[in-house]
């Protein structure tokens, strides 16, 4: 070993013996692959590396017949040829021998994931995650091989941003330059070539420019957030009054009731055993109404509060191209008129006084009118609800209520014929024209909430709901809409008319190829919209069910082309 290598070592470990300088083998790593330097070379621009990994990195830049340092990126126009420094080699070798000790490994958790922005330097398997993107480089560093940007003074110069996402998401893929402008025109991210190119005549700004705006809007998307997210906090907690006072309430019914049947017959016994059976059938039911509807209103404040993180992470943000991109999609979202409302709370219906009334009027009624009496009461505990869920707005939210619905072959008129899927109906073959009426109900009786749609092509049809017993196999008798059993809402080129129990009403509404059903069992509605770009009410009915409906479709007028079809929406 050399005398001046000796004197540097030992002045290296005197100076840290004496002031606490904290030299270690972190100072004598190869910045390519992290490790001790192996056989170190020197390269014309004065910067060290093992002679393995320098000849790797230039082995790939071959081809091009340019030559650059790692490090300053220097270039070269011819391959430099690399020189072992004997000097730096017994410095290596007697850091090893000393005891110094090298820095701890960069941790598990540094290295690149999936999600991750890798280090661009880092070579081999592991690559470590990079902390911040050179737009000057258009490379992306980890802290090791960010190192020379904070000391050498021309790379201090070059503009750091946080390696949020990829570089190559910042490149223009046409000129495959940085993205820096942004066409307000076209609404999108640009680099300066396109803006003297196709992007000549329009509206362009500077990146930082519309952050500036959009900054604001965040600002505004923000707030609207954390608003929603209050009223849904409120809404939750009054659910949960509500959910707390339902659950006891029964108990009461349930021992006024005991007192009422233990003096009545035998037959009054197995009376007073299916009105509690119905009572907690429909505790159950509303519990878990309510108990559902609580899931829905955590899951959206927990949407809300990663929305609201994320648009706050976003606001901190120094990357530009980063912010708009992502601020874009973000924003798509936060400005939806429709947020979906919250539930109806009705403390005043959960209870149940008019079922203990109902039972205390059994004891002075006769054996004949038992029956009639228990149909009452089981009528009167069905309408008891903790909550009443909120009514559909968008077509989205109705169709969390479409199920699948299947046309029924044994009641399809003789005029008529339906598909194999059972969905679609129309003219039988034979009848090429025909005046005559037919119907068909579906397979599936309704009595809770259901959405579905139906798609008509031809003249006049109607689309319907029915109870079961309706006369339906001759166009002879009632037709939909023309009794007491059926509502229909007649589709023609003419317009709309709704019709039941043959009183009809004119709905002024241009026609539309798809008519969407929404029916309320419990609230007693029944609901048709047009079906377009958007869900336009059409006519709403209010009345009280007692019979599970069937949906249905009638065919008045027409020709063997004429159809109508469920629409498949499960």
């Amino acid at each position: 070993m050399s005398a001046f290598s000796v004197k540097l070592i030992k002045m290296a470990e005197q100076q840290q013996q004496e002031h606490g300088v904290d030299l270690d083998q972190n100072q004598f790593c190869c910045s390519v692959c992290l490790e001790l330097l192996k056989e170190p070379v020197t390269i014309p621009c004065g910067h060290n590396y093992c002679k393995g990994c320098i000849e790797g990195c230039w082995e790939h830049k071959e081809k091009k017949g340019k030559y650059s340092c790692p490090q300053c990126r220097e270039t070269f126009t011819t391959r430099p040829v690399l020189r072992r420094n004997n000097m730096l080699a017994e410095l290596v070798e007697k850091l090893k021998k000393s005891g110094l000790q090298r820095a701890s490994p960069p941790a598990a958790e540094a290295c690149a994931g999936p999600a991750d922005v890798a280090c661009d330097f880092c070579r081999g398997t592991k690559r470590y995650k990079a902390t911040m993107s050179c737009l000057t480089c258009l490379v992306s560093y980890c802290p090791v091989h960010l190192e020379p940007h904070h000391r050498v003074p021309v790379l201090k110069k070059h503009q750091l941003v946080s390696a949020t996402i990829p570089l190559q998401e910042k490149m223009c893929t046409k000129h495959n330059k940085l993205m820096e402008v942004y066409c307000q025109t076209d609404k999108k991210c640009i680099c300066y070539l396109c803006v003297i190119d196709e992007h000549k005549s329009h509206r362009t700004v500077s990146a930082a420019a519309e952050r500036a705006v959009e900054q604001k809007q965040l600002t505004v998307n923000q707030k609207k957030v954390q608003e929603r997210q209050k009223e849904r906090e409120k809404e939750l907690n009054e659910l949960l009054q509500a959910l707390k006072g339902f659950k006891n309430c029964s108990q009461p019914a349930v021992k006024i009731c005991d007192k009422v049947f233990d003096g009545l017959i035998s037959s009054i016994k197995k009376k007073r055993t299916l009105v509690k059976q119905l009572i907690k059938a429909q505790e159950h039911t509303a519990v878990c109404q309510a108990e559902e509807l609580q899931l829905q209103l955590k899951e959206e404040i927990t949407k809300l509060k990663i929305r609201d993180t994320d648009l706050e992470q976003l606001s901190h943000t120094d990357d530009h191209i980063h912010f708009i991109q992502t601020f874009q999609s973000l924003s798509t979202s936060c400005e939806s008129p429709d947020w979906p409302t919250g539930p109806v709370v009705h403390p005043q219906r959960s209870t149940f006084k008019p079922v203990t009334d109902c039972v205390s009027k059994l004891r002075d009624d006769i054996e004949g009118l038992l029956k009639e009496t228990s149909h009452r009461v089981s009528a009167t505990v069905s309408t008891i609800d903790v909550v009443l869920p909120p009514v559909p707005k968008t077509r989205e939210e109705f169709l969390r209520y479409c199920r699948p619905l299947t046309l029924d072959g044994n009641s399809v008129s003789r005029y008529l014929s339906i598909s194999q899927e059972h969905r679609r109906v129309a003219y039988a073959a034979y009848d090429i024209y025909s005046t005559r009426s037919g119907q068909v109900l579906c397979r599936e009786g309704l009595s809770e909430r259901c959405y579905w749609e139906v798609t008509l092509s031809g003249y006049t049809w109607s689309v319907a709901v029915s109870y079961k017993d309706i006369s339906r196999l001759s166009s002879y008798e009632p037709e939909f809409g023309k009794n007491n059993k059926s509502w229909s809402l007649e589709c023609s080129p003419n317009g709309y008319t709704f019709q039941h129990n043959s009183t009809g009403m004119a709905v002024s509404s241009p026609p539309s190829s798809t008519i969407g059903v929404f029916l309320d069992y419990k609230s007693g509605t029944l609901s048709f919209y047009n079906v377009s770009d958007s869900m336009t009410l059409l006519h709403k009915e209010h009345t009280t069910f007692t019979q599970p409906l069937y949906p249905g479709l009638g065919l008045k007028n027409g020709s063997s082309g004429h159809y109508a079809e469920l629409v498949k929406l499960w």
